[in-house]
């Protein structure tokens, strides 16, 4: 079967550890985007995810914020999106300092952390970003209040917990959260929480219908839980070998390599070969 998209994760997948592209991977990447519709389909913010599209030289459109919302660069704007209500943002809020949770807010351009509360993964991607040209410089900020930058932002994409991963999931259990917020684990000791219905399966196949492309003729690549839904939606799903065990059980294949070695290059040579 000829497929005719290819939907790729960052974290875990198409990236090393190292937060980089493979030089042979880029080059397989490269090739396919001009015999086939080339998406990333991540958890990041897009400016977090804006040093890769510039990378690999993609004009499509990204699905940020696993499927909150649909970002084109080229037009600097946002082309379909499910953004959290400021009200359940606010309440969001409360409820994750009672619960004493290090949280990142994803708004509108940026992604912010409380400098009364650290999260370690930002602090190490705040130090990333400044590698890149103001162009494309993924945008990072501590704040004193995340109420006011609730206030001063249009759009709250999604929110982060980072730390001990049992106090997280309890807290995803509270039945406010479950009525409104889909929780997906996203790391180790990270979970994701979205607007309720947000998926990138949803989103993406929504794209795709605009496309005129059926799920059929795509080929998935992901890690994590938050990856299940396109695995799951796609013709050909795969997991990587560094994949999270339940998410291996749910795809129709496994990368031979993890994504610090060989990682996604020998499947994407099987579905669009040369």
């Amino acid at each position: 079967m000829r497929y005719h998209a290819l939907a790729l994760d960052l974290d875990g997948t198409t990236l090393t550890s190292a937060h980089t592209i493979m030089p042979a991977v880029k080059e397989a990447i490269m090739r396919i985007k001009e015999q086939a519709t080339v998406m990333l389909v991540t958890g990041r913010h897009h400016t977090a995810a804006h040093p890769y599209h510039h990378e690999l030289g993609l004009t499509t459109p990204i699905i940020c914020c696993n499927g909150t919302y649909v970002y084109d660069y080229d037009q600097r704007a946002v082309l379909a999106d499910n953004a959290i209500p400021h009200e359940l943002a606010q309440r969001f809020i409360t409820l994750a300092h009672q619960h004493q949770l290090n949280l990142v807010m994803y708004v509108t351009d940026r992604m912010v952390y409380s400098s009364h509360q650290p999260v370690r993964y930002m602090e190490a991607m705040q130090q990333w970003a400044t590698a890149f040209p103001p162009q494309i410089q993924p945008q990072i900020a501590s704040v004193d209040s995340f109420e006011e930058e609730l206030a001063n932002s249009s759009h709250i994409w999604k929110f982060v917990a980072e730390g001990d991963i049992a106090a997280i999931q309890a807290f995803s259990n509270h039945p406010w959260i479950r009525e409104h917020f889909s929780g997906e684990q996203s790391w180790s000791n990270r979970v994701d929480f979205a607007r309720r219905g947000n998926s990138k399966g949803a989103r993406l196949l929504k794209h795709l219908e605009q496309q005129g492309i059926s799920p059929a003729r795509l080929v998935a690549i992901g890690d994590n839980h938050n990856d299940t839904s396109m695995l799951c939606l796609a013709g050909i799903g795969i997991a990587m070998a560094n994949a999270e065990p339940e998410v291996r059980l749910m795809a129709d294949r496994v990368t031979r390599e993890s994504n610090d070695e060989g990682g996604i290059l020998e499947v994407l040579n099987s579905y669009f070969p040369i």
